[in-house]
This record gives C-alpha cells, structure tokens and sequence, in this order.
C-alpha cells in the first residue's frame, strides 16, 4: 500500500465548513508522514494539460540547432539541454547529469521594482517554430498560479492559522514550469552509475504541482521507513508535494520529502516521457519564519525567500 494519499478537494470548494475540515485535516496528515499526496477535484481541465503537453513535445522533437538559441542554464527561461542539470549535487553528491532536457517558463515582472525583480522573474522566452507552446504554457501557469494559492488557503486551515496566512506572501510570486522530457533508452543509451532521469533531491519552494506520465523508470518517492516506493499514478489527479521553503517555514511540521526519476530501463527502451511541473516560491522581499511549537517542532532562524532559492539553484547547476 502506497504511503501517498489521494486527496478529493472538490468538498473544500463545494461542500460544507465540516467537508472543509476535513480536506485539511487529510491534507495535515499526508504531509506529517509523506510530504507528498495526489488531488482531483482540482477543476484544471486535462484538455488544458494534453494541450500544453503537446505543444512541448513539438518543441522537444526539433533539430537541436534549432532548439539551440534558446538554450538557457539552469535557473534561465528557455531551453535546460541535456547534460546541464545535475540534482544530485544537491545532497553533496559528484553525480552524472541528469537524463533530461526541459523547456523553463514562469512568472513575469509585475511588481514595482523591474531592476530588482528582473532576478525573481527573468524573462520568458517563446519558440518561433512552435507559436501554440506559449498560448498553452500561460494559460496552464495561470490555472497552476490560482490552484498552488488554493492549496496554500488549504494548508493555513490545515495549522488553524489565518486564511491568508500564506498567500499573503504570494501577492507577486516566483513560479517556475518545467516541462520535463525524460528521452528512451534507445538515444540516450545506457546510464551511468548513479545516473538518473533526476537524481534524488527534494523542492526548493512552498508547493510543487506535478502533472506526469506513468512508466517504468518514473517517479518515486523516499518514505518514513527509509525505501523507496514508486509513486501512484491516476491520470486525474496532479502529484502534490511541499519543498524545503514550506518545510521550514512550518517548523519541520511537513516534510520536504526526496524523491527521484528512475533512469530509462531496458524493459521499456522506447519509453519517452514529459512531465510538467510548478515550482510556487513567494514574493521575492518574503520573510519566511518558522511557526514555534506547538504547531512547528524547530525553529529557524527566519530567512529571505530570494536568497534560499538562488543558492539552491547554484548548488545544481553543472560547471
């Protein structure tokens, strides 16, 4: 049985203040022993999120002089080549690349101060030869934006706190879609050791919002017991998960829980997967204390939510 939760939220948006409750309560539970759960009832069409895959995939299956102007580092808008991002330095370890090529978007200049928030929103760059991916991948970040906030609401009932507990320091936030593609065993060829698709880390952020594909060297997740497990999938439902921002900022409460991408296996050598995740930070300025106990279990020293985020980004980035 998967230490993963499915969690309905159409009773948080639909039903009575007892329903509310207990999503909260469910919501609570999954990230004190998981850190991570699944969500219907999140009202996100799949039209929306076929649509957006789609238009990637177009993008991804372009010749690589092509793809090649947009080719950013990781933490830039654009093209992440393969052999750019290792995760695995994350935890102090000298790992392969990892097996992936992504296309980076996110949050634009919005707030008062464009020289100083050019760094929390660098700016979005769009792929000529592929027009639709932009149409697609803003409208999916607007309905990620408004479901990562309703998700914040939810964890504030969750701790008894003000409903705006949160999203308070979300009024001009930092958001991130990745749209990860996970290439066959049949081109990559066979990984090194300890390579990964992605290799074991945890999120940066408050709450990242997972749409993926199933398959074999897919997701998992490392659990209370020490194992790890392959993370559920319904096709339905998004994968939910906090990073370490919430994580500290709740006291160690949550857990921001590791999790890594299998490499390609030979089982399934033609095995071409593309996953679109939402990194939700906060404001740039965010001051993130942690809640004291009884609520939190340790309290840190409060931090700046840019300066986290930079050097976690640092800390991945090859060469």
């Amino acid at each position: 049985m998967s230490s993963i939760p499915l969690v309905d939220l159409e009773p948080w948006f639909s039903g009575s203040p007892a329903d509310r409750a207990e999503v909260a309560a469910q919501i609570d539970r999954s990230l004190q022993v998981s850190g991570f759960l699944l969500v219907t009832g999140h009202g996100v069409p799949a039209e929306l999120r076929d649509r957006t895959r789609a238009a990637a995939r177009r993008f991804f299956t372009l010749p690589e002089a092509q793809k090649q102007p947009y080719a950013v580092p990781v933490g830039g808008r654009g093209w992440l080549a393969p052999g750019v991002e290792a995760n695995g330095y994350l935890e102090g370890v000298e790992s392969p690349p990892d097996l992936k090529e992504s296309y980076s978007v996110g949050s634009s200049v919005e707030a008062g101060d464009p020289a100083a928030d050019l760094g929390w929103h660098p700016a979005n760059v769009w792929p000529a030869a592929v027009p639709e991916l932009e149409a697609a991948a803003r409208e999916y970040m607007d309905r990620m934006r408004a479901l990562s906030d309703d998700l914040l609401t939810i964890f504030a009932a969750a701790l008894d706190l003000p409903a705006d507990h949160f999203t308070t320091h979300t009024r001009h936030p930092k958001y991130t879609l990745n749209i990860n593609r996970y290439p066959p065993l049949d081109e990559v060829g066979p990984p090194s050791d300890g390579q990964f698709r992605i290799a074991p880390h945890t999120d940066f952020g408050t709450v990242t919002v997972l749409d993926r594909e199933p398959g074999v060297g897919g997701l998992q997740v490392f659990n209370a017991a020490g194992a790890w497990e392959d993370a559920p999938y319904d096709p339905a439902a998004f994968t939910v998960n906090i990073g370490d921002l919430m994580a500290r900022w709740t006291g160690d409460r949550w857990r921001s829980t590791r999790h890594r991408v299998l490499p390609p296996q030979a089982t399934a050598p033609d095995e071409d997967l593309v996953s679109l995740v939402f990194f939700y930070v906060s404001d740039r300025d965010a001051r993130i204390a942690s809640l004291a106990p009884p609520i939190g279990r340790v309290e840190h020293p409060e931090i700046s939510a840019s300066q986290y985020l930079y050097e976690k980004l640092q800390a991945i980035s090859v060469g």
